[in-house]
């Protein structure tokens, strides 16, 4: 059973209801990566009631973390952000189960990670880990939610496995060991990983149209949101592998 005065205002959603709050909670979510997207992911999801959730993450916290991952505490920086982030859910939402793996994704270390999990959101932030990520996804048959974010600017998209364009499909020639820090403000990471969550509610509810075949950006600077449409590429050498 559950605390239906907790999710009450979920519950009065007519596409949610009390069969749908019981699937959220028995839902399983593999976040990947709990810096800047990801503090605004794990809030959300912990929020809406999403009982499974599982995060990895092999960074510690910094203090220059702090102006956009406000789940982490000051008290917390040194300390390794999965440890800190299921400190956090713990400590607002005790009906969420928890499982962290302090680890950096590797091609090597995923399979005994992934299996269990319903879906996997991307809240990585560099291409190299984006890109791997997406790999894993799309060989292994699990719905990713894209989202990424710098500056002002971000963008988000949903990958079905065999049936969508994936994140190759979209930038087939990019070099992902490229890695350059930018700046990034709170807003901004806090708009794209709201979008993320959002999508993930609606995926595991059945619920809506996903962001599949389309990138979502968002240009903060001037407050626009732009679809564009994509479609999976016959030559995806990813995608028809899988």
């Amino acid at each position: 059973m559950f605390n239906n005065e907790r999710y009450n205002r979920n519950i009065l959603v007519k596409e949610i209801g009390e069969d749908g709050q019981k699937t959220l909670l028995n839902s399983k979510v593999l976040i990947a990566g709990a810096g800047g997207l990801g503090s605004t992911v794990i809030a959300n999801l912990a929020s809406v009631g999403i009982g499974n959730l599982g995060i990895v993450d092999n960074d510690k916290l910094e203090l220059s973390n702090l102006n956009r991952q406000y789940i982490h505490k000051f008290d917390n920086i040194g300390k390794n952000k999965v440890k800190s982030a299921k400190e956090w859910i713990k400590s607002f939402n005790t009906d969420i189960n928890v499982e962290i793996y302090e680890i950096r994704l590797d091609e090597n270390n995923y399979k005994d990670i992934i299996n269990s999990y319903d879906l996997i959101i991307d809240c990585f932030d560099s291409y190299k880990s984006k890109f791997l990520l997406n790999k894993i996804a799309v060989e292994n048959n699990k719905t990713l939610i894209h989202g990424g974010v710098t500056e002002f600017y971000g963008q988000a998209m949903v990958i079905i496995p065999n049936k969508t364009a994936c994140l190759n499909c979209l930038i087939p020639d990019i070099n992902s060991d490229a890695y350059v820090i930018k700046g990034v403000i709170s807003p901004a990471v806090s708009t794209i990983a709201s979008i993320q969550s959002m999508e993930a509610v609606k995926i595991l509810l059945a619920i809506g149209e996903p962001l599949t075949n389309q990138l979502l950006t968002y240009d903060g600077l001037k407050m626009e949101f732009k679809k564009i449409n994509i479609q999976k590429n016959p030559n995806c050498p990813l995608c028809n592998q899988a």
